[in-house]
C-alpha cells in the first residue's frame, strides 16, 4: 500500500473527496449489516430482511440499490415468475 503523503491526506480530507461518498455508504448502520450478511455468501431480498431485524423494505432497497451503484453488491436478476434477484 503506497504511504499516504500531507497532499493526499489533504485531499481525502476535503469536503470534495469522493471517498466521502464511499465511507457514507459503508458505514451507515444498514450497509455495515448488509455487507456482514453478504460476506457469508448469496441471499434472497426476503432472506437478507429476515436476518437484518429491524430494517424496513424501503430501506433495505435503497441501501441495496446505493451498494450496487458503488460497486459492493452484485445483483443477479432471474427471469422466473414471480421474479426474484439475489445478492452476493
Amino acid at each position: 500500500m503506497p504511504e499516504m503523503n500531507a497532499r493526499s491526506l489533504t485531499e481525502l480530507m476535503s469536503v470534495d473527496c469522493p471517498s466521502r461518498e464511499v465511507l457514507r455508504l459503508v458505514t451507515n448502520r444498514w450497509g455495515v449489516l448488509v455487507l456482514i450478511v453478504l460476506k457469508d455468501g448469496t441471499y434472497r431480498f426476503s432472506e437478507l430482511r429476515n436476518q437484518i431485524g429491524g430494517v424496513s423494505e424501503r430501506m433495505l432497497a435503497q441501501t441495496l440499490q446505493a451498494l450496487e451503484a458503488d460497486g459492493f453488491v452484485d445483483r443477479v436478476s432471474h427471469p422466473v415468475v414471480p421474479p426474484h434477484a439475489e445478492y452476493s
